[in-house]
């Protein structure tokens, strides 16, 4: 499989991690320090960003976005690794697929706005009992008459202080089980829906995680996204595609920015009369880091161009989901490991990788839940994964 990187995907990434750089990289202690991105800077990247065609980059070209392939968004999102959560957000957008769901006056009112960054979306899937287990939410939307009046909360919101609508997931018929869960597009402001309580978190300073409050929230049919009982296929459709990108290949982009500041630090910290990069232990350490960052990129690449063929490699994607977080939580704890004092200390951001990494085997499915899925795929008979010669 041919994976020689052309000219155009060069220059895209180049532009890319350019931008990075200039403009996003300035401002990381800025965001660390104060817990928050404020709207005025916000607004700035936002307008450099779109400037330059780097926003809504993963939106087919027809709804006004990028129209990049899986792979390219793959090699975009790797670089928006080496920045943090809320900058990434506000530069380069968080439009999710499951918006080219949207028909009719859906597409003027969510979609469009939505890939030119005049509103703002999140997704709310989860709840307090229902995390990994997208289906086992409690939150209801009941018919009464030509509406839907919507009861029940999420929490873990990403983004939701800033969102100006929400990807809402909800029980439309109990009978049914998974086959009865929708997806409403809720307005924030809508009457009856409140945010609850801004959750703070361990890592990923500057990014809310809001609890959402739905208060017989009336809905109509307008606000229904897809068909009625197709709430979880979409949701999964979305997750997969999430998963690949904000874990997998921003594992990869953050791996190897730690990877590199770590082995500079090896060639210029001297102990026992030699850079510590001589030492032998240090070097299996640095040694293994590069060989899994590449590794987890071969397949991360190689997930993406299926996806690009039209195949649907739910368990690669479980797979990258699972190795991609615990790649980065090897890498980093190696480099706190190299630097020692000054990797503990936050007087280099190494600490704050290590905090910001927890996460990555967490969010959008815990590791064990995905090797779960994996497991099950291989005993249905599935080899694809591992012998791709035996089909």
């Amino acid at each position: 499989m041919d994976f020689e990187i052309s000219h155009e995907q060069r220059m895209l990434v180049d532009t890319v991690r350019g931008f990075i750089k200039d403009e996003l990289a300035p401002l990381e202690q800025q965001v660390e320090d104060s817990g928050v991105l404020d709207d005025a800077t916000a607004h700035a990247i936002f307008e450099k960003s779109s400037s330059l065609g780097l926003y809504g980059m993963n939106i087919p070209e027809q709804f006004g976005g990028g129209g990049l392939s899986c792979l390219d968004q793959m090699m975009c999102e790797e670089q928006f690794g080496h920045t943090t959560d809320i900058l990434i957000r506000r530069a380069f957008g968080n439009v999710y697929e499951v918006l080219l769901s949207c028909t009719g006056a859906q597409v003027d009112r969510w979609l469009t706005p939505a890939v030119k960054g005049d509103r703002v979306c999140s997704i709310a899937f989860t709840e307090p009992g229902a995390g990994s287990d997208a289906a086992g939410i409690k939150t209801r939307a009941v018919r009464k008459g030509d509406k839907w009046v919507l009861n029940g909360m999420k929490h873990y919101i990403s983004d939701g202080a800033f969102s100006d609508f929400f990807v809402v997931t909800a029980v439309t018929d109990p009978e049914k089980g998974h086959r009865g869960i929708s997806m409403f597009l809720v307005d924030k402001g809508t009457p009856g829906f409140s945010l609850g309580r801004d959750q703070q978190m361990m890592g990923i300073r500057g990014t809310s995680h809001l609890d959402l409050h739905f208060d017989d929230v009336e809905l109509t049919d307008a606000n229904l996204l897809g068909t009625e009982g197709e709430g979880l296929k979409l949701a999964l459709s979305v997750l997969g595609r999430v998963r690949l990108a904000q874990v997998s290949a921003r594992a990869v982009g953050k791996s190897t920015k730690i990877l590199g500041l770590t082995l500079d630090y090896a060639r210029d910290r001297v102990q026992f009369g030699q850079p510590i990069g001589d030492f032998q232990m240090v070097q299996q350490m640095l040694a293994d880091s590069a060989m899994e960052i590449n590794a987890t990129r071969t397949a991360l690449w190689q997930t993406a161009n299926k996806i690009d063929r039209g195949l649907d490699p739910r368990a690669d994607i479980s797979a990258l989901k699972v190795q991609g977080g615990e790649l980065l939580d090897r890498v980093v704890d190696r480099a706190v490991q190299i630097f020692g004092g000054m990797g503990f200390s936050k007087d280099l951001p190494i600490e704050r990788y290590y905090r910001d990494a927890r996460i990555y085997r967490i969010f959008d499915g815990a590791s064990e839940v995905h090797r779960s899925v994996v497991a099950k795929t291989l005993l249905k008979g599935a080899t694809d994964l591992y012998d791709p010669w035996s089909n």
